[in-house]
This record gives C-alpha cells, sequence and structure tokens, in this order.
C-alpha cells in the first residue's frame, strides 16, 4: 500500500480553507502554493524579493519533513499577479533551482490576498521510497 500522509506548516490558512501544506504520496512529494507569509508570525514582506526568499524557506521546511531536498525537485511552478516582478526574483530562484533544473512554468494570475506577489508549487520525487 502506498504511503500518503500530509504535512502541516501551522499556517492558518491551511486550518481555515482545509489544505496541506504538502502531501506525501508514495515517492512523490506534491507541495502546494506557498506564498511569502512566514507562518509562525503569520506575517509577509512588501517585496517580491523577499516573498520569494521566503516561498523558499517555507517550502524547504515541508521538503524536509517529506524526507527530500530541492534536489529532488521535478517540477516548479510560479505565480505572480504581476508579470514585471517575475524577472527580480530570478537569482534567488536560481540560486535553489539552478543546478537542479526542474522543469518550469510562470503564470500570472490573481492570488488570494493582495499582499502576495508570489506563490511557488513544486513536486519533487523521493529517491528512496523513505
Amino acid at each position: 500500500m502506498t504511503e500518503r500522509r500530509a504535512i502541516l506548516s501551522g499556517s492558518t490558512f491551511e486550518e481555515q480553507i482545509g489544505y496541506a501544506r504538502a502531501v506525501v504520496d508514495g515517492d512523490w512529494v506534491h507541495v502546494s502554493g506557498t506564498t511569502g507569509f512566514d507562518y509562525t508570525t503569520m506575517t509577509i514582506s512588501d517585496d517580491v524579493v523577499e516573498q520569494a526568499e521566503q516561498c523558499l524557506r517555507n517550502i524547504e521546511a515541508a521538503l524536509a519533513e517529506a524526507k527530500c531536498t530541492f534536489a529532488d525537485v521535478v517540477r516548479v511552478r510560479y505565480l505572480l499577479p504581476d508579470r514585471e516582478d517575475f524577472e527580480p526574483c530570478w537569482p534567488v530562484l536560481r540560486r535553489r533551482f539552478g543546478e537542479v533544473r526542474p522543469a518550469a512554468t510562470m503564470l500570472m494570475c490573481g492570488l488570494a490576498d493582495p499582499r502576495m506577489k508570489i506563490e511557488i508549487e513544486v513536486y519533487a520525487r523521493r529517491a528512496t521510497g523513505e
């Protein structure tokens, strides 16, 4: 039987909306769209680059709980309300994904809260089936 378990970050959004930060399903790890909120304080920066950095810290914590890392990421989606905000984030994104080279897509769309400037979603595949 395939393992399936939810990973929670403590974000109030998870409780209010009814979802998990990530779901481990066998070797696959599906990380929900993750924004730049610091989930311990539920605060968010006004700066898109700082938000991108916080998104990646939040994702890294979920991946670690699933026993994998950014090296296991095979797919990433970037969601932004303003396409002009994407390029300033490239150096931050390249630091995490430059050697991994996952398949990637950037979509321009509205996000749930007007303070959110970027949301990042990843899929990872654990190498060992832990």
